[in-house]
């Protein structure tokens, strides 16, 4: 018998209080034998005694289905405090196997009510399994919702943190150079609440031991493919010398592509050279007042990118701009 069967052991449910009460008198052949079988169940003597008074005074009075039926009763009347009793007295009518014990005209009766029982059994026993897997799935399901909740909730906080560092670079008193250090941090803080930054700012020594020879503000990773990400804090607009050194930067290496972020705007120039560029590698434009609006609007960070850079694939355009309302975005 299963673990399952617990379930029907709680309390006999009527078909197989039925069963049990026609059954207990086949496998023992005398009334005594009765009385046995559910003291070897651990039933208490205090369940059975006016019982075994009745058959000592006058057993003939007494019958094996009115004695069997009468500490099922009682067995169900006691409820969880008797679980343990019930469960026993069942696991021994299942895993009965000597019919020989029995009267001879009583075995092929015997041996059928058995076989009915461990029929109600497998049937409880399938149902609830069946059950137990309907609840570990609904289960599993409220632990994934809680743990996607959970992580949404986590991604939210790091934006809104990554936010409000880049919120307040604007109302700084650091110089030029010192917010342009605090823009890569605050950015390459958001990359990585949306999850797509691969790594922070770092720089390359030469192998000549000329020092820093190159300076990686970030690096990102969209649709499998790596971006190197420069970032600029100047009053006037980017032109194409700055523009410039990060192309050559892109040059040197294979299936690496570009994105610039600025907090001022660019030059023609500059757009004209990144877009003549696109015929060797992707490189898009964007500004400091774009991701700001995104925050704003709750957008999608891989998104909006991937917005830019489909633009600047398909329609040569290195600086559309997906929030801009006039449709036209860009140069």
């Amino acid at each position: 018998m299963t673990d399952g069967s617990a379930d029907i052991t709680f309390h006999y449910p009527p078909e197989l209080f039925n069963l049990l009460v026609d059954i207990l008198p086949l496998l023992n052949r005398s009334k005594t034998d009765v009385l046995v079988f559910f003291r070897g169940a651990g039933v208490s003597d205090s369940m059975t005694s006016d019982i075994a008074a009745r058959l000592k005074a006058a057993p003939k009075d007494v019958n094996k289905y009115q004695m069997a039926r009468t500490v099922l009763e009682r067995l169900n009347a006691k409820g969880e405090s008797a679980l343990r009793e019930r469960r026993e007295v069942l696991r021994r009518v299942v895993d009965f196997a000597n019919f020989d014990s029995c009267w001879p005209d009583d075995q092929l009766k015997a041996k059928g009510l058995v076989a009915s029982i461990r029929e109600v059994v497998n049937q409880k026993d399938a149902f609830t399994r069946m059950n137990n897997a309907r609840e570990e799935e609904r289960q599993a399901r409220l632990a994934e919702t809680q743990r996607i909740t959970a992580e949404k909730r986590e991604r939210t906080a790091r934006i809104e943190n990554a936010k409000q560092d880049l919120y307040a670079l604007f109302g700084s008193t650091a110089t030029a150079q010192q917010r342009g250090k605090m823009l890569e941090a605050a950015i390459n803080n958001l990359f990585q609440a949306y999850d797509v930054l691969v790594r922070k700012a770092f720089h390359l020594v030469g192998e000549a031991g000329e020092g820093i020879v190159e300076q990686i503000d970030g690096v990102i990773e969209l649709g499998g493919t790596l971006y190197f990400v420069e970032m600029k804090w100047y009053r006037d607009p980017v032109g194409k010398p700055e523009i410039s050194e990060h192309l050559v930067r892109l040059m040197s290496r294979a299936e690496v592509r570009g994105i610039f972020i600025s907090a001022s705007d660019y030059t023609e120039p500059a757009i004209h050279t990144v877009r003549e560029f696109l015929q060797h590698k992707v490189l898009i434009l964007s500004t400091l007042q774009e991701i700001v609006y995104l925050l704003n609007q709750q957008d999608d960070l891989a998104e909006f990118f991937t917005k830019k850079i489909q633009a600047a694939q398909i329609h040569k355009n290195p600086y559309f701009r997906p929030h801009d309302v006039q449709g036209g975005g860009g140069s």
